[in-house]
């Protein structure tokens, strides 16, 4: 069922619920009032009449028969139905509307003259009064010590009562109003609902055709239709409309706009990355297709197939470097990391000591310095991602330093910055060459970036080297930037977050091996 036919039929049943209570409770309310004023007004006249009466009996008994001379004057004040009766029951008075009929049965009679009596409309209606609600009291003429001496006390009951057909005609009237106006209400409730939560949702349902349009045509931009106002955010790109309104909508499209926008550059990023490995991959392969075909043609020498088969190997190499430096950057990029405390600077030397060999053919001194005081310099992480991170900055520097220069890698411990780890490593790389582009700077770890011809594929590198050690960074919660050293040549460093309880300063447990310097 659709939101908006929910929400209507939610708020329609609300506003019955409502009206009903409140009807009903109105409704009582009302009842009780009316009938509270009707009961006042006959208390009133029953103390009225009670005074008259006790003041005309106050000096004598009962009378044998019905006053006939001065019923009026006696009644005055007691309203259309008034009646006064002795206590054996007989009618002494009574009003026209009343009639001679005494209007209490022997049993009401008995209570009435113990205390005040109620009797509802009903019981009035069937003593020939119709609908009226009546109120008798007891009257004492005489009081004992007080009496005239031979006479008798005596108690008489004056009965007043009212008709109820007015209250009860003014209590039908707002019932039959209630109900009938009941319907009405419920339906506009209705309407104002399914138009309020229609206003509320077009955003969302535009928003919906949106993402559906850019699902089906997979477009780049997505444009809104003409002459509507609330569209005329929506020409921003790879986005959803975003509402004038400042509300959860609102806070909502941006927070898609965020998560397309990410996506699209993710995307972006996906579709770039499968060109240009496919592009890395082709020319390798090509290469090995074109070898393995001339030496398989007839006619050719030892020679010749001996250097087929060198090219063809030193192709497949370059192959599995690339495949593992994807199968790497897979890996990171899936999170995909072990974690344990790593003693970086034996990192960092059993590093140098590999590189050594490399170093030496280019006649390069490759130095490594890590201080006695900041030894042991712990991290945690993956010991091999972090080994190959080191590895790739080496190989880098050493390839583009030029003979007879030197490669410097240093390790340190420092204070982190106040919104980081209190404690960081930093490891810097550094050669004497001719530095980085300063174009190439910003994308230096981009995948399958190089900085020109001279650190290119001719060079043996797939643009995948620094990027690499961006993601291994990144995946142990450090950072990596790179920059040109002031006196000259390339600067690439990695921070990383010291192991917790690592303690600082402290001394290895053997002997401090000193900085490697291997020359030629």
């Amino acid at each position: 069922m659709p939101l908006r036919v929910r929400l209507t039929l939610l708020f329609a049943f609300g506003t019955a619920l409502v009206l009903l209570l409140a009807g009903f409770l109105f409704y009582l309310l009302l009842r009780a009032n009316l009938r509270d004023a009707v009961d006042a007004d006959l208390r009133t006249r029953a103390d009225v009449l009670s005074v008259r009466l006790a003041d005309r009996f106050a000096a004598g008994g009962v009378p044998p028969g019905r006053p006939t001379g001065n019923a009026t004057a006696l009644l005055a004040g007691g309203g259309s139905i008034a009646q006064i009766l002795t206590p054996d029951g007989r009618t002494i008075a009574s009003s026209d509307d009343a009639g001679t009929r005494p209007l209490l049965t022997g049993d009401e009679l008995t209570r009435a003259r113990s205390r005040p009596l109620w009797i509802n409309g009903e019981a009035g209606r069937a003593r020939g009064v119709g609908e009226a609600r009546l109120y008798a009291i007891p009257v004492h003429t005489a009081t004992p010590g007080t009496a005239t001496p031979g006479v008798a006390s005596s108690t008489m009951i004056a009965i007043v009562g009212t008709p109820t057909h007015l209250t009860d005609r003014a209590e039908d009237r707002v019932r039959n109003v209630m109900v009938t106006a009941t319907a009405p209400l419920i339906a506009l409730a209705g309407l104002a609902a399914w138009l309020l939560s229609s206003a509320a949702l077009r955003p969302v349902d535009r928003m919906r055709r949106q993402a559906a349009a850019m699902a089906a045509s997979d477009l780049a931009m997505v444009h809104s239709a003409p002459g509507n106002p609330a569209d005329r955010e929506a020409d921003t790109g790879f986005q959803l409309a975003v509402p004038p309104t400042r509300d959860e909508i609102a806070a909502l499209a941006r927070t898609m706009n965020d998560l397309l926008g990410r996506l699209h550059a993710a995307r972006a990023r996906d579709r770039a990355f499968v060109a240009d490995a496919g592009h890395e991959l082709r020319t390798p392969l090509t290469v090995l297709r074109a070898e393995l075909e001339l030496a398989a043609r007839p006619g050719r020498s030892a020679a010749q197939l001996r250097e087929a088969i060198h090219t063809a190997g030193e192709e497949t190499e370059r192959l599995i470097r690339l495949a593992e430096s994807l199968l790497t950057l897979a890996r990171m990029d899936g999170g995909r990391v072990r974690r344990g405390p790593v003693p970086l600077d034996e990192v960092l030397d059993r590093a140098v000591r590999a590189a050594a060999g490399y170093a030496d053919s280019r006649e390069l001194c490759l130095t490594v310095a890590v201080p006695a005081a900041d030894r042991p310099l712990t991290v945690l992480g993956d010991p091999d991602l972090l080994r190959q991170a080191v590895d790739n900055l080496l190989a880098n520097a050493a390839r583009h330093a030029p003979p007879g220069s030197a490669v410097e890698l240093r390790g340190d411990r420092a204070s982190g910055h106040a919104d980081g780890p209190p404690d960081v490593v930093v490891i810097r790389v550094r050669d004497h060459g001719a530095g980085f582009p300063a174009d190439f700077l910003p994308h230096a770890f981009e995948r399958f970036r190089r900085a020109d011809a001279a650190r290119g594929r001719g060079d043996g590198g797939a643009g995948l080297g620094l990027s690499i050690v961006a993601a291994i960074a990144a995946a142990h919660g450090g950072t990596v930037e790179a920059v040109n050293a002031p006196g000259g040549g390339a600067l690439v460093t990695i921070i990383l977050p010291v192991a917790p309880g690592s303690p600082a300063g402290a001394q290895p447990a053997v002997p401090h091996r000193p900085s490697i310097h291997l020359e030629s």
